[in-house]
């Protein structure tokens, strides 16, 4: 009260203005935004980009507008879908506002009344009650049995138990309890507060703020593209000029006349169509159709993709960063062992009629202490540990509405945080009782005897120190522990009070978890295998996240566990050093994640990042890609890449091998495009530089790339995953897109189709001129076309990965032969070119030669493969 200036009283009505004009408003601020026609015009600084709407503005010139729309319209949707995609990516911040609480219910000038949250001042009383969301940050200087769930900051599901006392030390955000936090919600209790924060200057505001400032990530594909866009465009630009210098050079100086201004506007029009030629322009709307293929996989597998890029990006994931209640485990608790006097087992008998009274007693007091219950729907109502007990009677074959049916309740104490028990009064086989369910610590304190075998004894320091030595064990495995008891009330006294929970007769004890999902271990395992990190970070406390680690394989031998404190005391040069051992973070604030995502990012490693709650949502935006529970706040899945519609890490895991096979697959398609492109220009070239006649017209460039540039390139987007994609490396950052055997398949059949071109090109031109043009082209474009089955795989035959196992590649090249027969047909022969003397000899020879380039494709990957 003092450090704030107020008092119980609370603010007079002119203090609250003056704080207000002086802080502001209890709102968070917007940002300003980058206007839409920027990010538009951003879009369009890419090389590739400008080396194509140059080539379509010439080519709209010379009057080829078909191709030039095609071309328009191609950079226009890529642009639409970037620009929207960012605005997208800005909704998370409206989000946040969202999340605010309408109206506070204050004491002002010593009278109560209701204003908007907004127009809350430092040093305002508010009071809370459940329900109610929390209006700002504060101090509590009043609780009663208050229970706040605060699972949008720490990302714990179990509401806190909330009090007045001091805190002496530095404690994390989700131990301190004698503060509340602003958009979080009350649950039970009521309580009241000192306003001690607002806006901005709240734990959420803090979020906001690292929002807006976290780093949005290119994605490797991306970057790498961006990087060989920028070179193909320069090298492209290079080649037309000394094409069009060449050409101009043989009508400068040539010996046959000709009209010069029309040869140069032709060689200008060739040199224009080499560059639409190699440039694939519509790569980036195959890449963006393949990684939409790759969403569709991935939403069967219960995984959502906001933004497209993040489909390749799982392929690249070498670090996951991953909550560990209700991604890692069942975010269900369950009961796992249990101890009773003579005894204890992780199972009860089979069949409820061999229980010992002890463990039937036992039972029978889990269910009937207990407030929740599982509704018509089926739907589990009530605390998640009291729903454990009434599932630990239903899975042993016990029904827990056949017990509560049998007895009526007559009384009841319910829990508090200060007693730490709940008791209800039962009649059971004649008998009244008093059962009493808490803390073992509590219970223990409380009991004067013990029931061994269906008879009560006195609870000596032995029986004593062997329930210790249970609850002990218990703890040391993470177990949460609850004790049970009971006590005879005299014959028609249903009237109890906190005094007659003394004297109790201990029954047992129960121990439960909240379980590692049962695919998680295997998926562990599998994520080893593929060379991915799997980190743990939790709100939960650091032994209960050790445990859970340990059994599921995600932490070994020489692994650490550190809490955000222990995180916040190390240097940036000792986390560096640290940071592969480290397994587990427990207890972490959201500064925390993002300095743990950027430790990860600093050392080159593509790191996802899941997360549920509001104080996730700036590691999330920060991450490569920030995966969001399908559970949690729309705070975080706005900031997120990717939502998980079933909350489970397997889904994760089951991903990356999507997004691994959606890269290969990228990568097919690439390696198609260019080899075929490559053919082109060698052919082009080899003419150019012998002089001979061009082997291919304008129009017939323009043509091949209409029917060669995407359906086949499509296609191979639709191809299964290879065999080892799940036991391959991540692939380092650095790696181009022309890396590994990609370079090698893009020369080594880009010469293949070449060379059949020129040969094909030769024994045309000793017809005529207008002969070889055909075979060249007949050569190229079915050359190109028959490479589609070569480039389904750089390891594997089209044989060998299944000839008929892609139907859509079977379509493309079907289709890429009745298009190439039309330009054969009688009616369309002048449009392109081809002579009437073009007969099946001829066909047969550039067909043969086409062929036979894919046939040696194939040979030398056996050949390779063999090595």
């Amino acid at each position: 009260m003092k450090h704030v200036e107020s008092t119980k009283n609370g603010l007079s009505k002119e203090e609250a203005k003056s704080r207000l004009e002086r802080d502001g408003y209890n709102e968070i601020e917007d940002k300003e935004k980058v206007p839409t026609w920027k990010l538009f015009l951003e879009t369009l600084k890419d090389s590739m980009v400008i080396v194509l709407l140059v080539a379509a503005g010439v080519q709209l010139i010379l009057g080829e507008v078909v191709e030039s729309v095609i071309i328009f319209i191609v950079i226009l949707l890529n642009s639409v879908i970037s620009v929207v995609q960012t605005r997208k990516a800005e909704s998370s911040l409206d989000a946040l506002r969202d999340m605010s609480a309408p109206e506070a219910k204050v004491i002002r000038g010593d009278s109560k009344q209701t204003i908007p949250a907004r127009e809350l001042a430092q040093g305002d009383i508010v009071l809370l009650e459940a329900g109610d969301f929390v209006p700002a940050d504060g101090r509590l200087f009043e609780s009663g049995s208050l229970k706040i769930n605060e699972g949008m900051l720490t990302g714990e599901s179990e509401a806190v138990e909330k009090n007045t006392e001091a805190i002496e030390e530095e404690a994390v955000l989700g131990d301190r309890r004698n503060m509340v936090f602003s958009s979080s919600l009350v649950v039970y209790g009521r309580g009241s507060f000192v306003v001690t924060g607002t806006g901005e200057k709240t734990e959420v505001g803090k979020i906001a703020d690292m929002l807006s400032t976290a780093e949005e990530k290119q994605t490797p594909l991306q970057r790498k593209l961006d990087v060989f866009s920028k070179k193909l465009g320069i090298g492209i630009l290079i080649l037309c000029i000394v094409i069009f210098g060449v050409e101009v050079g043989g009508i400068w100086f040539g010996d046959t006349p000709v009209d010069t201004t029309t040869a140069i506007l032709n060689a200008l029009m060739f040199a224009v169509a080499i560059a639409v030629a190699a440039i694939p322009e519509a790569l980036q709307s195959i890449v963006t159709i393949v990684m939409s293929v790759g969403t569709n996989k991935m939403a069967r597998q219960h995984a959502i993709i906001r933004r497209l890029p993040a489909v390749e990006t799982l392929g690249s994931t070498s670090v996951i960063c991953t909550d560990k209640t209700g991604t890692l485990t069942q975010n269900k608790m369950t009961v796992t062992n249990y101890f009773v006097a003579n005894g204890s087992n992780e199972n009860l008998p089979e069949d409820p009629d061999n229980w010992s009274e002890t463990e039937r007693l036992l039972v029978n007091i889990a269910v009937l202490c207990n407030d929740s219950y599982i509704n018509n729907e089926g739907k589990e109502v009530g605390d998640p540990t009291e729903v454990a007990l009434i599932n630990f009677a239903n899975n042993n074959n016990k029904d827990y509405n056949e017990i509560r049916e049998s007895y009526q309740r007559e009384a009841e104490l319910p829990f508090d945080s200060d007693r730490k028990l709940m008791s209800t009064v039962y009649t059971i086989d004649d008998e009244k009782l008093l059962l009493t369910k808490g803390g073992p610590d509590v219970m223990f304190d409380r009991a004067s005897y013990i029931l061994v075998d269906g008879e009560e004894q006195s609870l000596t320091d032995e029986w004593l120190e062997r329930l210790k030595k249970a609850n002990e064990d218990y703890s040391e495995q993470a177990l949460r522990v609850l004790a049970y008891g009971y006590k005879k009330l005299p014959e028609g006294n249903a009237d109890v009070d906190h005094d007659d929970e003394n004297d109790l007769v201990l029954v047992g004890l129960t121990a439960m978890m909240d379980p590692p999902r049962e695919a998680v271990y295997d998926s562990i395992e599998q994520s080893k295998k593929a060379g991915i990190r799997t980190v743990m970070i939790t709100g939960d406390h650091k032994t209960t996240a050790q445990a859970i680690a340990r059994e599921i394989g995600l932490m070994d031998e020489d692994d650490i566990a550190v809490t955000g404190q222990e995180l916040d005391a190390m240097s940036e040069e000792e986390l560096d050093q640290k940071l592969e051992k480290i397994s587990v973070y427990a207890r972490v604030s959201p500064e925390n994640k993002i300095r743990i995502v950027k430790a990860w990012q600093k050392k080159d490693r593509i790191t996802a990042m899941t997360g549920d709650g509001v104080n996730d949502a700036p590691a999330l935006k920060q991450a490569d890609i920030g995966i969001a529970m399908g559970s949690g706040t729309d705070v975080a899945k706005d900031a997120s890449a990717m939502i998980l519609t079933d909350d489970n890490f397997v889904s994760i895991v089951k991903a990356v091998g999507v997004g691994r096979t959606v890269f290969d697959n990228i990568k097919k398609a690439i390696s198609y495009l260019f080899a075929g492109n490559l053919g082109a220009i060698i052919a082009i070239l080899f003419a150019v530089f012998l002089g001979w006649t061009a082997p291919f017209t304008a129009l017939q460039l323009l043509f091949i790339n209409l029917v060669n540039d995407s359906l086949p390139a499509i296609a191979l987007g639709m191809e299964k995953e290879e065999p080892d994609v799940m036991k391959r490396k991540p692939r380092n950052i650095d790696e181009g897109i022309f890396s590994g055997r990609t370079l090698q398949a893009v020369i080594t059949r880009g010469l293949l189709i070449g060379i059949a071109v020129i040969i094909s090109h030769f024994i045309g031109l000793q017809h005529s001129a207008e002969m070889g043009i055909a075979m060249a082209f007949t050569t190229l474009i079915l050359s190109r076309t028959l490479q589609t089955f070569a480039a389904r795989s750089n390891t594997q035959t089209a044989f060998g990965a299944g000839f008929f196992s892609n139907k859509y590649v079977i379509g493309a090249v079907l289709v890429g032969f009745v298009l190439y027969g039309i330009t054969i047909m009688p009616f369309a022969r002048d449009v392109f070119d081809i002579p009437s003397t073009f007969g099946l000899n001829e066909w047969a020879i550039a067909t043969g030669l086409a062929v036979s380039s894919v046939v040696l494709m194939e040979v030398v990957k056996v050949l390779r493969n063999r090595k």
